[in-house]
């Protein structure tokens, strides 16, 4: 019998923006090092993803040490982005939350509107043990995230996604398939499991981080965007409105919150705790 592995790392530190493949990551109480410290907002101050500008997929950020940045985007000079100073926050929305945020530098502004064409600011988390906690109904009291959605860490199996992609194959849109992984915006991909069986776990180590399985992941229209071209189809929302829906929500993944830290490496086993 195969014994479920972890076979993927992804870091995206920009919120929305290209995702970073790593063998291995140091996760904290609000996630991996590095992962969404960063976000855009608009002029209402409202976070802007691929939702409403899925141009977002084609522009990459780097990790630099200390936090910065290195932007990258089709047609343009990359642009090095500094972490700002944290003396002066401003507000922003990020869905239903509140956060205090750190503006970038104009010139990191400059850069994003003329790639997206949309007045934009990019804006960094200062102070992630106390900015935004977890949704309490899922949390303990303290735990916090950063500007991931609602939870530290995001995981998908290989086996639901080639589940998936067959049944996209069977129906109406089958000439979008098959979908690549990207299209889920993981943290950590599972290998050797049965398709699904992510939906019965509710505690996990990999390597020697434990986790609790929060809630299923609830997926968007970003799903439906192709992370290459930027391009929006029918997939695969389509799909698991048939297959993975639960009242409103259509499922693929769960979502983590860790109950300890520690480095997490591709390779590492992943062992069901309850």
């Amino acid at each position: 019998m195969v014994s479920p592995v972890l076979s993927a790392i992804r870091v995206h530190p920009v919120k929305s923006l290209t995702a970073c493949a790593t063998e291995e990551a140091v996760v904290e109480p609000w996630g991996l090092a590095g992962d969404r410290r960063w976000m855009l907002i608009d002029s209402a101050d409202r976070v802007v993803t691929q939702r409403q500008l899925p141009r977002l997929a084609q522009l990459s950020a780097a990790l630099l040490p200390g936090g910065g940045l290195v932007l990258s985007g089709p047609g343009g000079a990359p642009l090095t982005v500094d972490v700002p100073d944290p003396a002066t926050t401003v507000p922003a929305e990020l869905f239903a939350d509140k956060v205090e945020v750190v503006e970038a530098a104009g010139a990191a502004h400059a850069w994003f509107g003329a790639h997206l064409g949309a007045e934009v600011r990019l804006v960094h988390l200062d102070e992630p043990s106390h900015r935004r906690p977890i949704d309490p109904a899922w949390a303990r009291p303290g735990e916090t995230v950063s500007f991931a959605d609602g939870f530290p860490l995001l995981l998908t199996a290989r086996a639901s996604l080639d589940t998936l992609n067959s049944l996209v194959a069977q129906g109406d849109h089958a000439d979008e398939g098959p979908l690549p992984m990207s299209r889920f915006r993981p943290n950590v991909v599972v290998d050797g499991t049965a398709p699904w069986a992510e939906d019965g776990w509710r505690r996990i180590a990999i390597g020697e981080v434990a986790f609790r399985v929060a809630k299923p992941c609830g997926r968007c229209v970003v799903t439906t965007t192709d992370q290459v071209t930027a391009e929006r189809g029918k997939e695969p929302l389509r799909t698991l409105a048939r297959h993975r829906r639960t009242g409103r929500s259509l499922r693929f993944g769960q979502n983590l919150i860790p109950d300890g830290t520690g480095a997490i490496r591709v390779g590492d086993p992943v062992r069901i705790l309850g």
